[in-house]
């Protein structure tokens, strides 16, 4: 049976000052917090971190902004009217998802994140641009996405118009061959 006189033999050192923490055995940690509970606590143990993780993780961020760079350029060099349109179908594919996850169909759930992102990136692009027009109040610039959101004609997502063009060749097909 362990007790605290074992413990503490087999540890080199181990004190009672509060918030102080040792290691022995390179695989516990021992804490002892001023309280009023007299003994010894066992913390959990979390593996070391190894310096090749971090340097993998910043240069993957650093491919990211890159993408992310490239990305807004590509938005910005478009139309204020093509960013519109995008929007309104990014906005529709999310609709399509939602649809696909609440019948439990088979979706990438990381589309969600990569079409809001994509979503608002236009939004801030369209932004700056009112900006740079010299519609400097937030409230001028929501009162015309109200106006624009108004003039939007309901269309089927890209996504949608794919999946019934392919139904139409498939019908087309089946009655040719028949």
């Amino acid at each position: 049976m362990l007790t605290l006189s074992s413990i503490a033999s087999s540890t080199s050192a181990i004190s009672t000052t509060p918030k102080t923490s040792f290691t022995y055995s390179s695989s516990f940690i021992i804490t002892s917090h001023k309280s009023s509970f007299n003994g010894i606590r066992i913390a959990h143990v979390l593996p070391q971190q190894t310096t090749l993780r971090t340097t993998n993780k910043s240069q993957s961020s650093v491919i990211m902004m890159a993408k992310k760079e490239e990305e807004l350029k590509e938005i910005r060099a478009k139309t204020t009217d093509e960013i519109n349109d995008e929007i309104v179908d990014l906005k529709g594919e999310l609709f399509m998802l939602r649809l696909q996850r609440s019948a439990r169909n088979e979706f990438k759930s990381s589309e969600f994140r990569r079409m809001r992102k994509r979503v608002a990136r236009m939004l801030t692009v369209k932004r700056e641009r009112e900006i740079a027009d010299g519609i400097t109040s937030k409230r001028l610039s929501r009162k015309l996405d109200r106006e624009w959101r108004k003039s939007i004609v309901p269309r089927p997502p890209p996504s949608l118009k794919k999946l019934q063009e392919e139904a139409a060749a498939e019908e087309a097909k089946e009655s040719a061959s028949a």
